[in-house]
């Protein structure tokens, strides 16, 4: 539409009139991401050290990437099965019950998605009848409260704490329920604070999950990022599998974030109703996309755990370099996240993240956004290259010295 010099439209109608009125309300309330808002900041500058997107540092190797190239000069392109490649959920299958000891039928028990976060957004959707509570244990990702608003649920968070490891407790999950609760929402290792739990640490959620016949989400894609042994998945819990739709992807241990390629695992009729969904929206995910994710599973296992031993160096690093400039901070346990506490310097966590990118030129991530639990708290992301990490440690040290 052709637009005239005095901002009027030809059509004699006024320009920028707001639309605000036809939305949704449940999407007028959510807030834009907290973490992409800060970062449209840090765009474009090249003086700014980011530790901020949890995105790895790394490329796709080499051959997954090859994978897919040879996939489309075999003109691989046309739609797959609304569920995901035969081939594809029978690697995933293999993959799950060799490292997380947990079975799943590929035919009707595994979904393939545009990244874990379809995952979420199809179990909240197949799940949430309105009104119903979904537990949020925080601080957590940024995602679930958003998603649970748009399904027509109610978000409820329960805080963890430091001195817990920022894991959850039975007596905490206990207290959140009402007779309107449905759904917990597990992330575990848990972004942002690292935070793990154990085999020890699951059988008493498990214990109020059952008393109460909760469904749980359990977050898993940062699994493989486990640096304190081997990840427990909650679905491995005795009792557990039926009543846990596992959500992981290849985004963060095989570095496909770009990729979107993602699953769902869990009883038949939650993955059957979570596949109606996926079919009338996305149809499939990318076929290109399949092929790289069997190509990772199969073959990409030793760069998986390279990558993962690098993560492993630079988390002791972060965690080490921020104690010595003054910050306390409990030691993450998984994922690729410090979560130091800032509550020391006397700012809050926007004043903190806001004069360290304009004062130290570092970039994190302000713990508020995170829910409850992350104020007083920063973002560290470690996934990238020791050299950036050591100079924005050096940086901290600098500002924070300043303050004091």
């Amino acid at each position: 539409m052709i637009v005239n010099s005095d901002k009027q439209q030809t059509d004699g109608s006024q320009p920028n009139k707001s639309m605000q009125g036809y939305l949704a309300p449940q999407v007028q309330q959510i807030q834009p991401s907290g973490i992409r808002k800060f970062f449209d900041l840090v765009s474009g500058n090249k003086d700014i050290i980011t530790l901020g997107v949890g995105e790895p540092d790394f490329v796709t190797p080499w051959h997954v990437r090859e994978a897919c190239v040879y996939s489309l000069e075999r003109g691989f392109t046309r739609y797959t099965s609304n569920a995901g490649t035969p081939e594809l959920r029978e690697a995933i299958a293999l993959y799950l019950n060799d490292n997380f000891n947990v079975a799943y039928e590929p035919k009707d028990e595994i979904l393939v998605t545009v990244g874990g976060s379809e995952a979420i957004d199809l179990a909240l959707r197949a799940l949430i009848t309105p009104g119903d509570e979904i537990l949020i244990p925080e601080p957590s990702y940024i995602s679930y409260s958003p998603i649970t608003m748009i399904g027509g649920g109610v978000p409820v968070g329960i805080e963890t704490f430091a001195k817990d490891q920022f894991k959850l407790k039975a007596e905490q999950l206990e207290a959140a329920i009402t007779p309107k609760s449905k759904v917990l929402v597990l992330s575990y290792p848990s972004n942002p604070t690292g935070g793990i739990m154990t085999y020890e640490d699951w059988l008493p959620i498990a214990k109020v999950v059952e008393k109460h016949d909760l469904i749980v989400i359990s977050d898993e894609i940062y699994a493989e990022l486990s640096y304190a042994g081997k990840h427990v998945s909650f679905a491995s819990v005795p009792g557990m599998k039926d009543r846990t739709i596992l959500v992981s992807g290849f985004s963060k241990a095989f570095a496909m974030t770009g990729w979107r390629m993602g699953y769902a695992c869990g009883h038949p009729d939650l993955i059957s109703a979570m596949l109606k969904i996926h079919q009338y929206t996305v149809m499939c995910a990318p076929a290109m996309g399949q092929v790289a994710a069997l190509e990772a599973l199969t073959n990409g296992l030793e760069e998986k755990d390279r990558m993962v031993d690098s993560y492993n160096q630079r988390r002791r690093l972060v965690v080490q370099g921020l104690r010595d400039i003054g910050l306390e901070c409990h030691e993450p346990q998984g994922a690729f996240y410090a979560f130091p506490s800032i509550k020391s310097t006397g700012l809050t966590s926007d004043e903190f993240a806001q004069r360290l990118l304009v004062e130290a030129k570092v970039a994190a991530v302000p713990g508020n956004v995170f829910g409850l639990g992350g104020e007083g708290y920063l973002r560290c992301s470690y996934a990238t290259s020791v050299a950036q990490l050591n100079e924005a440690i050096h940086r901290m040290g600098e500002f924070v010295r300043k303050l004091s």
